[in-house]
């Protein structure tokens, strides 16, 4: 429904336009991106689980299960891969009980605010988290 539903929150732009601009955007820092979305819990449970063997980070917008789903914070913990919690709007500026999230206490960062753009960062992010650049790592 994004782009169709509350645009005034999460505005215009469509899935599949974000999906666009992330695949564009892997290609760029050369890596593989595995894009999918569902609304069944069970089922996003199931792709981080094997995201543990197939993938080296996440990047997450868990929409509602955000504030609700205690197994989905399990599920990713049990991922022990870095995890990016992304979300269009700023859930802070919105209804308080948006201001707790479960993701929160396993993921490695949250983005939240920036609209599309936010996927961007987040990819951007867990490529760093995974293969930190080198003046990164002569820093530390």
């Amino acid at each position: 429904m994004l782009g169709l539903r509350q645009p005034e929150i999460y505005g215009h732009t469509r899935l599949a336009e974000i999906q666009a601009m992330v695949e564009r955007e892997a290609a760029d820092l050369g890596i593989t991106v595995d894009f999918r979305q569902s609304n069944h819990e069970g089922v996003l449970i199931d792709w981080i689980h094997e995201a543990r063997t197939n993938a080296d980070a996440i990047v997450i917008n868990p929409g509602g299960l955000t504030h609700t789903s205690v197994a989905l914070m399990d599920a990713l913990a049990a991922a022990e891969k870095p995890v990016i919690e992304l979300h269009l709007s700023n859930v802070h500026r919105r209804e308080p009980f948006r201001h707790h999230s479960y993701v929160s206490l396993v993921a490695t960062g949250v983005i939240c605010g920036l609209g599309p753009h936010g996927y961007l960062l987040a990819l951007r992010a867990a490529t760093e988290l995974v293969a930190p650049s080198p003046a990164a790592a002569r820093d530390h």
